[in-house]
């Protein structure tokens, strides 16, 4: 058996993750908007976030998602209150970083040097599931190492225009395959996706009438 390595990333419909909880939490880059998922955040997304931390048995960061979690979730002031609280506090955290030193949140380990090889072994060290949360250029790195098993996006209805974004202009290509999709009653859309393999692209000697389309696609 080996653990499950599944991401769960919060993004605008433009695809920007960054800064989601509030103004001052990532004004990298001069971003001004921060602050756009709480607004929208509906019963059905706080479910799903209660439910998917709380089935971690660890979880694996990015350096800047971690320094906001533990500058947040780590200061929480009682987290028996909250299931997420309870997992990020309560359950082994990584960190994949060659600046932070000393982390002050307990239970946490740094990942520095070959972080590959680290997060294999972490990976095939037993069962269960470790969780990264948001950590955009270290889900685009696991991708493109070919670690992660599951690929969870919540699109929020709002586009900010500016900001980081899950995946930039250029970088390396993927196919996916849906494994669940959902829409909340905030317009919440929740899609797990599994990697699978190369993409695949139209070949230059295919044209548009080879292409079966249906009276509505034609129409459209």
């Amino acid at each position: 058996m080996a653990m499950k390595l599944k991401t769960t990333t919060n993004v605008t419909l433009d695809g920007v993750m960054q800064g989601l909880g509030g103004p001052d939490e990532d004004r990298t880059g001069d971003f001004e908007r921060g602050g756009w998922a709480i607004p929208l955040v509906d019963a059905e997304v706080g479910q799903y976030l209660d439910e998917v931390y709380a089935a971690a048995d660890a979880f694996l960061f990015g350096r800047r998602t971690y320094d906001i979690f533990a500058r947040s979730w780590g200061t929480f002031d009682d987290p028996d209150t909250s299931p997420v609280a309870a997992a990020l506090n309560s359950r082994p955290k990584y960190v994949v970083s060659n600046s932070l030193t000393t982390p002050e949140w307990d239970g946490t380990a740094v990942f520095s040097g070959d972080p590959e090889t680290a997060v294999r072994r972490l990976k095939q060290s037993g069962d269960g599931e470790l969780l990264v949360p948001g950590s955009g250029m270290l889900v685009r790195w696991l991708l493109a190492s070919g670690l992660v098993d599951q690929l969870d996006v919540l699109t929020y209805p709002v586009i900010v225009g500016q900001g980081t974004r899950l995946f930039p202009d250029a970088g390396p290509d993927m196919a996916l395959e849906l494994q669940r999709s959902e829409s909340t009653s905030g317009g919440i859309t929740i899609q797990s996706y599994r990697p699978a393999g190369a993409a695949r692209y139209v070949g230059s000697n295919l044209h548009p009438q080879d292409v079966s389309w249906s009276d509505g696609d034609r129409r459209g």
